[in-house]
């Protein structure tokens, strides 16, 4: 991609004692696109998010945000960031709008312009109703609206999210994606960290794979998943005793075995080896719940690129060190 970088990180590296949690790590960040950053656990992410919002200082490298140097110019960093983290930051005693208010009375963006630019983004993020409401009160999908409203009360140009729809249903997961689709279209520059791989699927323009402290591949989505192959076929089976046998059966055989998802992906590219592993499947007298061709998927890549047998939901389950 072209144009000016809002983010450019370039051989960052960060150690708490005598534990190396970044090793040199290069990313850059197109103004007005999304960069999804996805990685197991400890491999690194928020504390790019905290250096990147001047929480930690880096003890390498060069990060310059927006145009300014994250350690010598930190004020500038946090006038030109707003920051989603993991948990949220709101006061549930007091109502939405007391909330956005407040921060931005904190931004010193004035109080008529603070009560103005609330209006707004109560009105953006659908809150109009529930204003005046403790947030206490509010489901896990406002609350979180509210939080990414929160962080977007001075107008910043780019935003850090950091996990921001761990823990949502369904609809609310989508009502967020939403939302930030939106941001998107408006110009905002945005990197994302996230658990959920088809959240970065659908959001990111560019995406990087952080492990073990280092980017081992960046990329679109598409050029990615290009890395894994081509169509697969997917079996899924309904009892975990013929998922078992069925792995069992084709052992040494090139696959992706999920035991969360109990479902078996195989390459397509090559239709005699293919018939003669299914065979192997049939003949092992399981009862195959389904049969699909499939794309690969970010779910793929992550595990191709990590050569981890885990599935990915287990291995992006929560954030322990960072």
């Amino acid at each position: 991609m072209g144009g000016s970088y809002a983010i450019d990180i370039s051989g960052l590296r960060k150690s708490f004692g005598d534990v190396e949690v970044l090793k040199g790590v290069d990313l850059k960040v197109v103004q007005g696109s999304m960069l999804a950053l996805l990685g197991p656990n400890g491999a690194g992410k928020t504390t790019i998010v905290k250096i990147l919002s001047t929480l930690t200082a880096p003890s390498g490298g060069t990060v310059s945000v927006n145009g300014f140097d994250v350690g010598r110019q930190s004020d500038d960093v946090r006038g030109s960031i707003g920051v989603v983290n993991q948990f949220m930051a709101l006061d549930f005693v007091h109502t939405g709008r007391e909330n956005l208010v407040m921060m931005g009375r904190l931004h010193r963006i004035g109080t008529r312009a603070a009560h103005r630019r609330s209006e707004e983004l109560l009105e953006q993020f659908d809150l109009n109703d529930a204003a005046d409401r403790p947030v206490l009160t509010y489901s896990g999908g406002m609350r979180r609206r509210l939080d990414l409203a929160i962080s977007l009360i001075a107008a910043p140009s780019i935003l850090l999210l950091d996990e921001p729809t761990t823990g949502l249903d369904p609809r609310s997961r989508i009502g967020m994606w939403a939302a930030i689709e939106g941001l998107l279209a408006d110009g905002t520059t945005i990197l994302l960290t996230t658990q959920y791989l088809e959240e970065a699927d659908r959001l990111a323009d560019q995406v990087a794979v952080i492990d073990e402290g280092r980017i081992i591949a960046h990329g679109t989505a598409a050029e990615l998943k290009r890395r894994v192959g081509e169509e697969r076929m997917e079996l899924t089976f309904a009892a975990a005793d013929d998922y078992a046998k069925a792995c069992l059966a084709i052992a040494g055989e090139e696959a992706l075995c999920d035991a969360e998802k109990q479902t078996i992906g195989l390459p397509a590219d090559n239709t005699n080896r293919l018939i003669a592993v299914l065979g192997r499947i049939e003949q092992s007298g399981v009862d195959v719940g389904s049969l699909a061709l499939a794309k690969p998927t970010l779910d793929d890549v992550f595990l191709t690129l990590t050569e981890r047998a885990t599935p990915v939901s287990a291995t992006l389950e929560g954030e322990g060190v960072k």
